[in-house]
């Protein structure tokens, strides 16, 4: 998966799309793929969608909004306890380093780790399915649309060190 930079990104809206998250998972002919848009308004995002076509389900994250799925509001659900969470990451592989013994250390403490859902997982996120989104190698493309639809579910995305995403971020992210 490449991504590459518009000469505007300095304006003042930029859109960031990532037509085809989960390229493997759509060659392969797995449904958990789907397209990301967001919106930036001075490098923030301010509107985030997760658009899955083959369940034909719209997450719409806009900032200071609910997150809605197909016009219905969602909402992350509360999970105070590590060792009674779910948790999503695309595959244990895509972690290296110090990234793979933290991933490790935190797949140990939960109830269920789960893998293999792409953007989906950030959608079952939010709609209060999984409690937990852990990530590595994210680019700018992979995470921008998440950040108001999590945030609108009442959840919240950051990178390991719990530092806000951005435009320059990228590599590990985590989302609850």
């Amino acid at each position: 998966e490449k991504g590459w930079r518009c000469k505007e990104e300095s304006a003042d809206y930029v859109w960031v799309l990532d037509p085809i998250d989960g390229t493997k998972s759509f060659i392969t002919g797995k449904p958990v793929f789907g397209t990301l848009i967001a919106l930036l308004k001075k490098g923030k995002p301010i509107l985030g969608i997760i658009d899955q076509p083959v369940l034909r389900e719209r997450w719409i994250g806009i900032s200071g909004r609910i997150t809605t799925l197909n016009g219905q509001e969602v909402a992350t659900r509360a999970c105070t306890e590590l060792s009674r969470a779910y948790l999503y990451t695309t595959s244990p592989h895509l972690f290296s380093g110090d990234a793979n013994e933290a991933f490790a250390r935190v797949r140990d403490k939960v109830k269920v780790p789960l893998y293999g859902c792409d953007c989906y997982a950030y959608a079952l996120l939010a709609s209060g399915y999984v409690d937990l989104v852990v990530e590595s190698g994210l680019r700018p493309y992979d995470f921008l649309a998440l950040i108001p639809v999590i945030e609108g579910a009442g959840g919240v995305i950051t990178d390991w060190k719990g530092n806000h995403l951005h435009w320059e971020a990228s590599s590990t992210s985590r989302a609850t």
